[in-house]
């Protein structure tokens, strides 16, 4: 994006500090970006375009307080520490959560890669629930402690695997290489995860959001509030009204067409309300 309004972006996120491409900004910025920007489809849920231009994307996010999916999280931080001098480019993954770890999934998920001092880091903003809060050191089998999980990289062949320790144990997020992969490579899955009747993100309600002393996770009328000293707690909604009240005040998102999400909500979460 050719006038970039960096400072726009970290007044969004909360930041303060120094703008210098260094280890200290990349995890300053992974922290507050998720916090700041809840992980969320609604655009897809109410069959609105999700587009991925940068100029867009700083118009929805930026300007506009909402959030989105990893797609638009990751290519807006991406264009931001671009800005701030970074070398950093996208890596394209195979989500493998809740799935068997030798699954053979589309590469529908988006990270980046961060050349850094001579080593490199991967950093992802836009994993919903799970969603990492500070970048990683392609280092395989080292254990890494981020704000809320301990995270690490196993290299499995060609290509390596992201797990998160959860409940004590380590659990696959997604497999991924070090192929480069540019905006034309997300536009297609970007169009099928946003526009077909057999993905997820078109027929149920995701948010999420990593805050400094929990994280929240919603999948259609249910929260799971995490605490970081290891309680859960869960909340249910009973109705559109209950749903879109907790999206606004308890994820703190803002939808964009109320009445037309009250609608679809009824319709396919309350169908008996």
């Amino acid at each position: 994006m050719p006038n970039f309004d960096l400072a726009a972006y970290l007044d969004r996120v909360g930041y303060r500090g120094p703008v210098a491409p260094t280890l200290e900004v990349l995890r300053a910025l992974h922290r507050l970006h998720p916090a700041a920007i809840a992980f969320e489809n609604l655009d897809p849920f109410l069959g609105r375009p999700v587009e991925l231009d940068i100029e867009s994307l700083h118009r929805k996010i930026v300007e506009g307080g909402r959030g989105g999916y990893c797609f638009e999280q990751n290519l807006l931080i991406m264009e931001a520490l671009g800005a701030i001098g970074f070398t950093v480019s996208g890596l394209g993954a195979r989500v493998l959560w809740r799935q068997p770890d030798d699954a053979i999934t589309p590469r529908g998920h988006m990270l980046l890669r961060i050349e850094l001092d001579g080593r490199i880091w991967v950093a992802d903003v836009g994993f919903g629930g799970l969603t990492q809060t500070a970048p990683l050191l392609l280092e395989p089998g080292l254990e890494q402690q981020t704000p809320h999980e301990t995270f690490r990289i196993v290299e499995d062949g060609d290509d390596f695997r992201l797990q998160g320790k959860v409940g004590g144990e380590w659990r696959t997020t997604y497999r991924f290489d070090l192929q480069r992969q540019y905006l034309v490579d997300y536009a297609v899955t970007n169009y099928f995860l946003s526009t077909s009747p057999a993905s997820h993100f078109t027929s149920s309600v995701v948010a999420a959001r990593a805050l400094p002393e929990r994280r929240l996770a919603l999948r259609n009328n249910r929260l799971s509030i995490h605490h970081r000293d290891g309680r859960t707690e869960r909340e249910e909604f009973f109705g559109p009204e209950e749903l879109a009240d907790a999206l606004i005040g308890k994820l703190g998102l803002v939808i964009p067409d109320r009445p037309a999400f009250l609608s679809k909500a009824r319709e396919t979460l309350f169908q008996s309300s």
